[in-house]
């Protein structure tokens, strides 16, 4: 029997349930309304218990050194005597209260590159960007550009004249820890194939990699003929006479040299090898070029 009633319990709970679906419907688009706008709030109360991650965004100040490259650029080409020449007006229309210079009749031609090499910020928006101009006589002149930038990058302005400054030392280079010499052999000889297939087209690239790794071919191949000059080696390993035992990795550099009909160009390639079942096989290049997985 009280298995009986809890049976007629549950079947009146569907009754009242279907009765109050169909007045629902009966009573028309007001209900409906008010269903579908009750919703948010349910929806808003269940969700607002969560604990909401903060977002925090640090905004980045924009800068401006390709700004100064193209007014340095163009103050170079310009003259005084010439101030309605296109060059004269885009320095002008950037920094108006910077005069132009007066170049002689016999001076120096202008430059052909002009290359930004620093950019430096300093308070409230100021920068000071060097940029290096070089000749065709190989000669090399720097200016330092003072600038302001606002934040978001949509403005720039030159704020002064450029001043020819001092280039940059060149830094101390650190100890390679390529410190191994690899002697010629099946390593050196695996290095030469693959650069040889990668650079001039001399066979499949894929026949030196290791599984999985994806690379392709310089195309059109730029050189006619590559050659292994020395590979050095972080590891010992790399200069066992015997390949070693499968998976063992080594990571190498090589010097090479590489003829086209142009000369001889001398190249280096960093390169991470792998042994498998007797053989070196390429596992990454570091010179640049991205392989599948992410490997450099």
């Amino acid at each position: 029997m009280a298995a009986g009633a809890r049976l007629e319990a549950m079947r009146r709970r569907v009754r009242l349930s279907r009765l109050a679906v169909w007045t629902v419907i009966a009573a028309g688009p007001i209900a409906l309304g008010v269903a579908v706008t009750s919703t948010p709030t349910t929806v808003e109360a269940a969700t607002s218990s969560r604990p909401t991650a903060a977002v925090h965004t640090t905004a980045q100040a924009a800068d401006p050194a390709g700004y100064a490259q193209m007014f340095v650029n163009a103050w170079l080409r310009s003259s005084a005597d010439d101030a309605a020449s296109a060059q004269a007006r885009l320095a002008q229309s950037m920094a108006p209260d910077v005069d132009l210079p007066d170049p002689a009749a016999d001076a120096r031609s202008t430059p052909a590159s002009v290359t930004v090499v620093r950019s430096a910020q300093r308070a409230d928006g100021a920068w000071s960007v060097t940029v290096a101009a070089q000749y065709a006589d190989g000669a090399v002149r720097y200016y330092a550009v003072p600038l302001t930038a606002d934040r978001a990058g949509d403005s720039f302005a030159v704020t002064g004249a450029p001043g020819v400054v001092a280039g940059p030392v060149r830094a101390a280079v650190p100890k390679s820890s390529y410190g191994v010499s690899v002697p010629e052999g099946d390593l050196s000889a695996a290095v030469g194939e693959f650069l040889a297939a990668y650079l001039t087209g001399a066979g499949e690239v894929d026949r030196y990699l290791a599984p999985g790794v994806s690379l392709s071919p310089v195309f059109p191949a730029p050189y006619t003929a590559v050659t292994v000059q020395q590979v050095s080696a972080v590891e010992e390993t790399a200069a066992s006479d015997q390949v070693p035992a499968d998976g063992t990795k080594v990571r190498v550099v090589a010097q090479v040299e590489a003829r086209d009909n142009g000369g001889r160009w001398p190249l280096a390639y960093e390169l991470a090898l792998t042994a498998r079942s007797g053989r070196w096989e390429v596992s990454a290049l570091a010179s640049g070029t991205a392989l599948d997985g992410g490997a450099r």
